[in-house]
């Protein structure tokens, strides 16, 4: 399967960019999709943030690609484990899609819009990460499960 990861407000770090880099070229066709957050202001009001969130759907959803296995990252997502990851991948790609999308959202996550269209809600943790390290980390869950599925030894 391909891979695109659609994030909202990317890492410009040059370490994470070069780390996830490795990931992905051991993974093959990976895209990336930096998208540019709404901007707020510092203390917005819950409905500047929901509108934020709506803008930032409609371009999200307009990059998702066709037949594509979506997973959206949020705190209310389910927790799995690396097989769990490697089995629920599989799956997807058994039933035909050619891609697994994985989405990040900005700092005030993902709106409900995006969150339903999704085929999986993924929550990494319970902790909070910064964009950068949770890109990294998904990076490095993917390749994982992928070399699962080849029966590598990657994963012991």
């Amino acid at each position: 399967m391909k891979t695109k990861i659609i994030s909202l407000g990317g890492t410009t770090e040059k370490g994470y960019a070069a780390l996830c880099g490795e990931y992905y070229k051991r993974m093959g066709e990976v895209a990336e999709c930096d998208l540019k957050p709404e901007a707020l202001p510092n203390d917005p009001s819950p409905g500047q943030i929901h509108a934020a969130l709506e803008k930032e759907a409609d371009r999200i959803l307009a990059e998702v690609p066709k037949q594509s296995y979506t997973i959206a990252l949020c705190v209310e997502g389910k927790q799995v484990s690396s097989e769990e990851l490697a089995a629920l991948l599989e799956k997807a790609a058994s039933s035909g899609k050619s891609t697994v999308c994985c989405i990040i959202g900005s700092s005030y996550g993902l709106s409900d819009r995006v969150k339903q269209a999704a085929d999986f809600r993924l929550s990494m943790s319970k902790l909070t990460f910064p964009h950068k390290l949770a890109r990294l980390v998904l990076a490095e869950a993917l390749y994982r499960a992928g070399e699962i599925n080849k029966g590598s030894k990657y994963h012991k």
